[in-house]
């Protein structure tokens, strides 16, 4: 499946019906009063958010979506029917703007969230509504409301607790995989990761308790200028607005040990550049390819560089240093789902 996480939509929900002018006309019954219904309302356009969804692919196919009209007023005061709603449904973590003016109307980050994003007109009152004693016999009705339209635009933000941040190439997508039971394509040239990649780690231990797991993000490796929208740019970025931790995967092969935080600083000031609340996310530092003889050396200049950071080497084909670093975005993670709890 493709993985598609923004597109446009225009939405228009539906007008209701006109109220009815109509009189009471039996037989015996020679004076018998307005007895006009009332119109229908028009239905309206809904956005559910389900888990079985996981992308956006559906809205690119089909960009148009119109709720129906209600029907309107009859005689004997029945009333028209209301015209059916539309429902969409979009995965969970999807964020609604108003396409024209950038507004966020809504963030479906649960499932089961529902927004209405257009009520339907309502429905015109019949004339049977004005009657009085100053005017027994009224011949006009209300018409229907006009629905709304609106263009939206829907952006997906994948909801994981820790994200993976680096260069291409630099050992991410073997990590995910060995900390979960994601599959991502796995190769020894840059870009092999083109979309977001989750996997479920599970958290054991003494410490742990039972279930205790977190979602674990694999997004494609970053380039300078990626918060201008440079290579996957801001599709890449966005991604990372709901992790409690990020977590930098520095590659020892391309570590310069004369500067050795060259490489940690750019891709900080490219968060900072897209979202100044991105940077200040917990953000641990690891080191890749730990296997590797240049492991060492960088491990070494960067504790020479940064002597108060703590550094976190693993290696994904021994599974050196793995559990140290998984229980280290746990940490991270547990602390911040207790501070939502609290808030809430």
């Amino acid at each position: 499946m493709k993985f598609v996480d923004q597109a446009k939509i225009y939405i228009s929900s539906g007008h209701g019906g006109a109220g009815c002018v109509s009189f009471r006309r039996e037989k015996y019954i020679p004076k018998g009063g307005p007895d006009g219904g009332d119109g229908g309302r028009g239905g309206d356009v809904i956005i559910e958010a389900l888990s079985q969804k996981e992308t956006l692919l559906r809205f690119h196919l089909n960009q148009h979506f119109k709720a129906g009209n209600g029907r309107p007023g009859m005689g004997r005061r029945r009333s028209g029917e209301s015209g059916p709603d539309v429902r969409l449904a979009v995965p969970p973590g999807t964020v609604i703007f108003d396409a024209d003016t950038g507004e966020q109307l809504a963030d479906l980050a649960e499932p089961g969230s529902v927004y209405i994003a257009a009520k339907g007109g309502r429905g015109g009152l019949g004339n049977s509504n004005f009657a009085s004693g100053g005017n027994r016999t009224p011949r006009y009705a209300q018409p229907g409301e006009e629905g709304a339209s609106l263009r939206l635009r829907l952006e997906l933000r994948l909801l994981a607790d820790a994200g993976l941040v680096g260069y291409p190439n630099v050992g991410k997508s073997t990590l995910i995989s060995k900390l979960s039971a994601a599959k991502p394509k796995i190769a020894d040239y840059p870009f092999t990761t083109l979309v977001p990649n989750l996997g479920v780690v599970a958290v054991e231990g003494e410490r742990a308790y039972d279930g205790h797991s977190f979602v674990l993000a694999d997004l494609p490796g970053l380039i300078d200028g990626a918060a201008k929208g440079a290579g996957l740019g801001h599709q890449f970025l966005k991604h990372l607005s709901r992790c409690a931790v990020l977590v930098h995967v520095l590659d020892p092969l391309r570590l310069d040990l004369e500067d050795p935080t060259r490489d940690l600083e750019k891709i900080k000031k490219e968060l900072k550049a897209f979202d100044k609340e991105l940077a200040k996310k917990p953000q641990l530092i690891s080191i890749s390819k730990m296997d590797l003889a240049e492991g060492e050396e960088a491990v070494n200049a960067l504790k020479k560089a940064r002597p108060r950071t703590k550094f976190y080497p693993f290696s994904s084909a021994t599974g050196q240093g793995l559990t140290e670093l998984k229980w280290a975005m746990w940490n991270q993670i547990s602390k911040f789902r207790c501070e939502q709890d609290n808030n809430a």
